[in-house]
């Protein structure tokens, strides 16, 4: 082994001890519970040279040791491969998921299960519309002119406008269009509506147009809503309950920054363009003064690559990084699967 591997498992040894004990590492405790197969002379001289190199600091007169930012960052790179959760735990996750009845009752569900599973705060992002495909276009009619335009996407999201016309609906006409439109659109992302909606005006009589000209404007104008990106939020209670000496101070600027649907929207997006299974944001890397003590790993879900949207947990800097990413990744397969059903 040479000393740069070995100095690795130094550094992976006092990470997951200052996560267990939530004190810093001398290198008599790491001789004591690992096995590193070198003296305890060797281990000071590994801790002197990953402190030399930023990856662990003193933090006071002691002899222990913590990881900082670059230490952390340097073991979840090292991860060779998420690690699956047990049979059990999966188990619990599909049957919770596969209980709920709609879109809302499952990112309820999903964030109340990922919180506890991981003990932090769990953060579950809406399928956004905008990166959503169309499944159905449903008109029906309610009444002589009123009419119900209810969008559905392959995320599950139900979008629905009630349209006030100027003519008395013809019914059958409805019917028609109510085909048209779905051979038309049906895959189609919800940015490409508008075109597709456009170019099959061109085709239909006059009746017909007009109609789907009304249909356009409310396809558009749902599309065109901001308000339709959002996250929820569970577990923020676990912040006080798993936080130390070292982060009790933070947990105040932490509850506000994930109070900030922008901030939260914000760091989902950054982090969407991460192309991994799994990504990491460890301290500073949120580049948000109130996240600076905190980590925060997402996953994509409900599509191919990054997904439509993402699910993740914070938790302080000595999280359990390998059982944080395998709770996360797994409850985003769940979602994906079950939005695909």
């Amino acid at each position: 082994m040479s000393s740069e591997d070995r100095r690795l498992d130094v550094l992976r040894a006092i990470i997951e001890d200052y996560v267990a004990t939530r004190e810093p590492v001398g290198s008599r405790a790491l001789s004591e519970r690992h096995q590193l197969g070198v003296s305890p002379a060797t281990i000071r001289n590994d801790m002197a040279a990953l402190e030399e190199a930023g990856l662990i600091v003193q933090p006071h007169t002691s002899a222990g040791r913590v990881p900082t930012d670059m230490g952390y960052r340097q073991f979840v790179d090292r991860l060779a491969e998420v690690k699956p959760l047990s049979l059990p735990e999966r188990r619990a996750i599909s049957a919770l998921l596969e209980q709920a009845v709609d879109l809302d009752d499952v990112i309820d569900r999903a964030v109340r299960l990922l919180a506890q599973l991981t003990q932090q705060v769990a953060v579950v992002q809406y399928p956004s519309l905008r990166r959503s495909s169309l499944r159905h276009v449903e008109l029906v009619p309610v009444g002589a002119r009123h009419l119900l335009v209810v969008i559905i996407t392959t995320t599950g999201r139900v979008e629905q406008r009630t349209l006030e016309l100027p003519e008395d609906l013809d019914e059958a006409l409805v019917a028609r269009l109510r085909v048209r439109l779905n051979v038309a659109l049906s895959g189609l992302r919800l940015a490409e509506l508008s075109q597709a909606l456009e170019s099959l005006v061109a085709e239909l009589s006059p009746a017909g147009a007009a109609l789907v000209r009304v249909v356009v404007a409310a396809v558009s104008e749902t599309l065109a809503q901001e308000s339709e990106e959002r996250v929820v939020v569970a577990g923020t209670a676990n912040l006080a309950r798993t936080a130390g000496a070292d982060f009790s101070r933070t947990i105040g600027p932490v509850l506000e920054a994930l109070e900030e649907q922008v901030v939260l929207l914000r760091l989902l997006a950054e982090m969407a363009e991460d192309h991994t299974a799994v990504a990491v944001r460890i301290g500073r890397e949120t580049q948000h003064a109130g996240l600076a003590e905190t980590s925060f790993v997402t996953s994509g879900y409900g599509g191919e690559g990054s997904g439509v949207a993402r699910v993740g947990a914070v938790g302080p800097l000595r999280m359990d990084y390998p059982g944080t990413m395998a709770a996360v990744r797994a409850v985003a397969r769940y979602l994906t699967r079950i939005l695909a059903g």
